[in-house]
């Protein structure tokens, strides 16, 4: 059974600091330029952790990621000819 991941992404001050971040969660992705990290948890540790990563002094926001909430099923997609044909012909 695969369990629902919530992604949270964490800005912070200091890159020094990520190794502390991994503890959380799975670390997917870092920006030096920006200072944030993506970390995905589980769904319902989600509230906690989140209220953990503000207790350090070298975060300055924790935001979440939308993508569980914005609805992926689309209607009425027509789906494109030449690639059906490409698809058919293997390339």
């Amino acid at each position: 059974m695969r369990r629902k991941r919530q992604g949270i992404i964490v800005w912070f001050q200091h890159m020094k600091n990520v190794k502390q971040l991994k503890r959380y969660g799975h670390l997917l992705y870092t920006s030096k330029k920006l200072k944030y990290a993506v970390i995905y948890v589980d769904h319902l540790d989600t509230d906690e952790i989140e209220a953990k990563l503000l207790r350090h002094s070298f975060v300055s926001r924790v935001d979440r990621s939308f993508k569980p909430e914005i609805r992926t099923d689309f209607e009425n997609a027509k789906p494109d000819k030449a690639k059906q044909y490409d698809y058919k012909m293997g390339i």
